[in-house]
């Protein structure tokens, strides 16, 4: 089975992370453990993902809310139901529209069970959802953190986590993507612990906890 982190083992993976490494130790020393963030496997819970792609997470969650009061229950099938300008006045934009339709479509049809995902390794769930138009890597990377809960993830591609590892490495703003790899793959098998850490610090820092 592929390994997650969950409420029994995520203290222990931050401790020992914090063993092998003085800055992410230090985040725990000042700001205390993180939050095990963690959203259900549900067509709602990716919506939600796709929404937060290059927005600030408060216009995605205005979004998602608008969808949920005009909805009730957020499904594929009642998803479908909705037009153009309904989702506009969810604050849906044309290309996320798009996505989202496709998802839908393709949860609908049965070409995508999302229960299915949480038998295959992480690789395969990456190439099941990237073949989806609008779902790159960093849509797949939070899905496999916050939903399947899966232990090595560490999100390249996400500017709150990479601005929180400048900063605790005392990194200059051009560094290399590289040099992150290599500092990121030191977190090995336990990057998703690690990216908590980093998103709990950007976040305690910034006040936007």
């Amino acid at each position: 089975m592929t390994p997650q982190i969950t409420s029994e083992n995520f203290y222990q993976l931050c401790d020992g992370l914090a063993a092998r490494d003085k800055e992410l130790s230090q985040i725990i020393r000042e700001h205390g453990y993180p939050p095990l963030w963690n959203r259900p496997n549900t067509f709602e819970s990716l919506v939600h993902i796709i929404l937060e792609q290059q927005v600030s997470l408060a216009s995605a969650l205005a979004a998602l809310n608008k969808l949920k009061e005009r909805l009730q229950e957020v499904t594929p099938e009642s998803f479908l139901l909705l037009t153009d300008e309904e989702l506009r006045s969810c604050y849906f934009s044309r290309q996320k529209t798009i996505y989202t339709r496709g998802l839908a479509k393709a949860l609908a049809e049965g070409t995508l069970n999302l229960h299915g995902l949480t038998m295959l390794d992480d690789a395969a769930v990456r190439n099941k959802l990237v073949a989806l138009k609008g779902i790159g890597n960093w849509t797949v990377d939070i899905y496999l953190l916050f939903v399947l809960q899966r232990a090595n993830i560490f999100p390249m591609g996400d500017l709150a986590a990479i601005n929180a590892l400048k900063r605790i490495k005392k990194l200059p703003k051009d560094t290399s993507h590289e040099k992150l790899l290599a500092i990121t793959s030191k977190w090995h098998p336990h990057k998703s612990a690690a990216t908590m850490l980093l998103w709990h610090h950007y976040l305690s820092s910034s006040g936007k906890k």
